[in-house]
């Protein structure tokens, strides 16, 4: 089966900055701003799928790349705007998720799911 990527991939210098960056901030963000991401759900799950030595190497360059432009403080519409923040994270994040969504496992769902429990994440 072929995919369709919605986007270019970076190349092997910018995948490793945005894996260096995900790595370092990932977990910093979602527990800073977890209630204020509509998707933090599935940015975890996305999260377990990018680490997920099944998934393919194209796979997780864009979700690194997706999950890197989440960490940014200042992207198109800055993070700590009221109701706007997280807008052009969701946008950019839903056309990733229509790629990943045939990755993603029952596993990587309940891994998602106890790691926002064991942060105290969910509501």
């Amino acid at each position: 089966m072929s995919e369709k990527l919605p986007m270019k991939l970076p190349d092997p210098e910018q995948q490793r900055r945005n894996e260096s960056r995900v790595n370092e901030g990932f977990w910093p963000k979602i527990r800073r701003h977890a209630r204020r991401i509509p998707f933090v759900e599935e940015a975890v799950t996305a999260w377990f799928c990018a680490r997920d030595p099944k998934t393919p190497s194209h796979i997780k360059a864009v979700v690194l790349a997706a999950l890197a432009y989440l960490i940014v403080p200042m992207d198109a519409l800055p993070d700590f705007l009221p109701a706007l923040g997280f807008l052009d994270d969701a946008s950019m994040f839903w056309a990733v998720w229509q790629l990943l969504s045939g990755h993603i496992t029952e596993e990587h769902r309940q891994k998602a799911a106890e790691a926002l429990d064991a942060e105290h994440l969910r509501e």
